[in-house]
């Protein structure tokens, strides 16, 4: 197995068991994270897995599809979790790309279908307005309020 493989595996083994410590080690000094809620640098992306992982409380995930070489890799995974606004129950479904620095993940992209995502998790505003602009970057900006509250909480 290719060692950005076993990087991969490592990340998602340390997800499944909630050890938020060891996916932050995973990620390069200079790694990127995007996904449709954020878009961070560095640290940010370990404290996002943090507050996420500590938030949700009932959070399940399996991961598949593992592949790696060199300079690029791509892994699938699925969350089962209750969204702690609405509390309402959430399967998302997550297709991730990544690329290599060092042994370490440099950039980590997670797509998946927001429409989908925020009708599960908002519910009959997520369903009506989930395709459109204006809810996506309203999650976006709220996502990122809610991380930077987190960080400076925790930097405390």
């Amino acid at each position: 197995m290719h060692a950005n493989e076993q990087l991969i595996y490592k990340f998602y083994e340390a997800f499944a068991q909630k050890d938020y410590h060891t996916m932050a080690e995973c990620y390069h000094e200079e790694a990127t994270f995007k996904d449709e809620a954020f878009d961070l640098k560095g640290k940010q992306i370990g404290m996002m897995w943090r507050m996420l992982i500590e938030r949700g409380t009932d959070l399940r995930m399996e991961f598949s599809g593992i592949q790696a070489n060199d300079s690029s890799g791509k892994a699938h995974w699925e969350a089962w979790y209750t969204f702690s606004q609405t509390g309402n129950q959430v399967h998302n479904v997550i297709d991730a790309k990544f690329t290599f620095k060092d042994g370490k993940i440099l950039t980590h992209r997670d797509s998946f279908n927001f429409h989908r995502w925020a009708s599960q998790s908002l519910g009959i505003m997520g369903k009506l307005l989930g395709w459109t602009g204006f809810l996506h970057q309203k999650v976006r900006t709220t996502a990122m309020a809610g991380l930077e509250n987190y960080m400076a909480r925790k930097e405390l």
